[in-house]
């Protein structure tokens, strides 16, 4: 168990296919809380993005098991594609967009991992979250989703390229633009983080 939680995730891939449960615990585990974030952001419901969580991981584990998995060290990006598409694919079934509404769940910002000193620095963790979340929640959906994929997922812009289904330059021209919005929301409203 030691050597695989040092194991590259093609190796645990491997072991899983090899049948060693265990290797697909560790990647579980590794990438679970970009994943959920990722669902969460795009869905706004924490049962519902739950539920798509673990129909990713279904089709992952499907995948594997039927060695049609090709991504050769690339998983997470792979594992992010299969959930946006899920997401997608679910709005496409309500026959409604995945519009991003401000709520009051904070959940995605339960991925960021912030040492919390007193309930002081806990409350003033909890405003700034909720501010951001709230300038967020006022971009464009394209630029939000960009912004989030790069700083809560920690994705390159080409594998943010890749799941949103743009090129490089777009998914860079998004953030930019998202960015400056947000320091534009953070004057106008004189908003201090």
């Amino acid at each position: 168990m030691k050597t695989f939680n040092q194991a590259s995730d093609t190796q645990l891939i491997r072991a899983f296919q090899e049948g060693n449960a265990s290797a697909l615990e560790i990647l579980i585990n590794r990438y679970k809380d970009k994943i959920f974030s990722s669902i969460l952001f795009l869905v706004k419901d924490k049962y519902l993005a739950e539920d798509l969580f673990q129909d990713v991981f279904i089709k992952v584990i499907d995948t594997l098991r039927n060695n049609r998995y090709t991504e050769e060290g690339k998983f997470l990006p792979w594992a992010l594609r299969i959930s946006h598409n899920l997401c997608v694919d679910y709005f496409r079934k309500v026959k409604r967009s995945p519009a991003i509404k401000t709520s009051d769940d904070r959940d995605i910002f339960e991925v960021i991992n912030v040492v919390e000193d007193s309930p002081e620095t806990k409350m003033m963790q909890a405003q700034s979250h909720d501010r951001v979340r709230k300038m967020l929640d006022m971009l464009p959906e394209e630029q939000r989703e960009v912004i989030v994929l790069r700083h809560f997922a920690d994705m390159s812009f080409k594998d943010i390229a890749q799941i949103t289904n743009c090129s490089i330059n777009t998914a860079l021209g998004r953030m930019r633009y998202g960015l400056i919005n947000l320091r534009k929301v953070m004057l106008e409203r004189q908003i201090a983080l």
